[in-house]
């Protein structure tokens, strides 16, 4: 999936993604709703691109054995390497001291 299509298209795009490991499944989506245990308008919603619930759809997902999709739609957050050399105090350099001492 681009950034430059429509969100419109990004749902038609996932749907028909939906469909086809449906398919390569041989599942029918009555099937799949009962497994599911959603509604068959939902999951003709969800491959139709005009959406449903996400509960529907991790619902679907996990049926399908595809709940690892989930995760890369919201990869865990971590702290980058920059923003901890970002936040990280300046090292304060020791002061000159006039003061010799003796060895």
């Amino acid at each position: 999936m681009q950034i430059s299509k429509t969100p419109k298209e990004m749902e038609i795009e996932f749907g028909q993604q939906l469909r086809n490991l449906r398919l390569r499944r041989n599942i029918d989506q009555r099937q799949i709703a009962e497994q599911a245990g959603v509604a068959l308008n939902a999951v003709k919603n969800l491959e139709n691109g005009r959406g449903a619930t996400l509960s529907s759809l991790v619902k679907v997902l996990r049926t399908l054995g595809r709940a690892d999709w989930l995760g890369t739609l919201a990869p865990t957050v971590g702290i980058s390497p920059m923003q901890i050399l970002k936040a990280k105090q300046p090292r304060q350099r020791a002061s000159k001291s006039n003061e010799i001492t003796d060895v």
